[in-house]
């Protein structure tokens, strides 16, 4: 196990299908797959972590990963492109990598209701894709995306955090900014982006009142703005945009939201066990003029009930999406070995950002001491205190 290195740990989870991988020290590896978590083989030594996290993070970068905590990134490990996020828990170093798509996100291949491609034949508006952690809300804005790049000439820009789909340029024109790499921030992107001359806009994240602000006044000026919010309903999400202002202009805030929303798409997985894939299910919110005088008032309880009556209108409840689900029988199934998007990580003429510190002191090396696992077979584990410096000193 001491001499096993992420790639092999990456090349077992995508033999298994898995879209997540879990490392933790003194813990089995852990995959989901089809939504279930599943742990497998040894414990993992934390010193071996520690030097994986190193090697991907690189010396250069180290020092903001010690004051920080946390490094978020996007690599091609084993030739799977994959998200990654590296962080101290109480045992130490530990990962937690997405496994991307191999295969080009479309409304079709993502199993979306084509009326989807409806939303983005508008010149500007905003459009709000939520769901709970995991649920494919990346994939579904990559999909929009690609329907924008197939139809139309327009200039799209992206903010990420980090890069999950690379875009070939077909009919549209984009450009790809990865938050950390490109600009140091999702504010700054987005105040360069007004002097970039876009189109379209999508917004990897809104994290803050600030980006949200940002995101808010580029969907007013004539832009078409894209951005993921973490809900469990269309209206939750509409709420959690709104609240996250100070009481005293979410008024006007709401206003503003009533005024360029294009649509809410709220969506979540289930798995079928005939097809052995997992396919979203969705609920959409169209803003006609009942729900824009509901969300001026601020009367969200009310938008449920219009929904409810509002197919014609291309709503959707999660009830509704379930009965055209059940209809349907033309599902697109990956096929294993599916061609994936070759991109190079690095490329000629990038600036790298510096660390935000370059005087952490590195800490000594000492040799770490070993849980003991006298439980047969079950691990029991004391979480280890202090916070990463001692962790540090403990492994390295």
């Amino acid at each position: 196990m001491e001499t096993q290195t992420l790639e092999e740990f990456v090349s077992a989870a995508a033999a298994q299908g898995a879209s997540d991988l879990h490392l933790e020290p003194d813990l089995p590896p852990a995959v989901r797959v089809q939504g279930r978590l599943l742990t497998q083989g040894s414990p993992i030594d934390g010193q071996l972590l520690l030097g994986l996290a190193r090697r991907l993070i690189g010396e250069e970068s180290w020092n903001e990963f010690v004051q920080r905590r946390s490094f978020d990134g996007s690599r091609r490990i084993a030739g799977v492109r994959c998200r990654v996020n590296v962080f101290q828990s109480s045992r130490g170093i530990g990962f937690a990598i997405r496994l991307l798509s191999s295969f080009e996100a479309t409304l079709q291949t993502l199993n979306l209701h084509p009326s989807l491609k409806e939303l983005v034949q508008l010149p500007h508006g905003l459009i709000l894709v939520s769901g709970p952690t995991g649920s494919g809300k990346s994939s579904t804005m990559a999909a929009l995306i690609q329907e924008l790049n197939q139809a139309e000439a327009r200039h799209v820009l992206t903010l990420e955090s980090p890069i999950e789909y690379v875009f070939r340029p077909k009919n549209a024109f984009i450009r790809q900014r990865e938050v950390g790499r490109d600009t140091p921030s999702f504010e700054q992107g987005l105040l360069d982006s007004l002097r970039e001359d876009p189109d379209v806009l999508m917004v990897g994240e809104m994290r803050d009142p600030e980006t949200m602000r940002l995101t808010l006044s580029a969907a007013e000026t004539g832009h078409l703005v894209l951005a993921t919010v973490h809900s469990s309903s269309c209206v939750e999400a509409l709420q959690r945009v709104i609240g996250a202002f100070p009481a005293d202009i979410q008024n006007s805030i709401a206003a503003q939201v009533a005024d360029c929303l294009v649509g809410v798409v709220c969506q979540r997985l289930r798995y079928r066990a005939d097809l052995n894939i997992t396919l979203p299910e969705l609920e959409i919110l169209r803003p006609t003029n009942p729900v824009k005088a509901h969300i001026r008032s601020r009367d969200f309880f009310k938008i449920s009930s219009v929904m409810e009556t509002g197919a014609e209108a291309g709503m959707w409840t999660f009830a509704r999406y379930q009965a055209w689900m059940a209809k349907k029988s033309d599902w697109h199934v990956p096929k294993a070995g599916s061609p994936a998007v070759e991109v190079s990580e690095e490329r000629p003429g990038l600036v790298k950002l510096p660390p935000l510190r370059s005087d952490v002191p590195k800490a000594p090396r000492k040799t770490p001491e070993r849980a003991s696992n006298d439980s047969g077979g079950r691990i029991e584990i004391e979480p280890v205190a202090g916070g990463l410096d001692d962790v540090l000193k403990e492994l390295q």
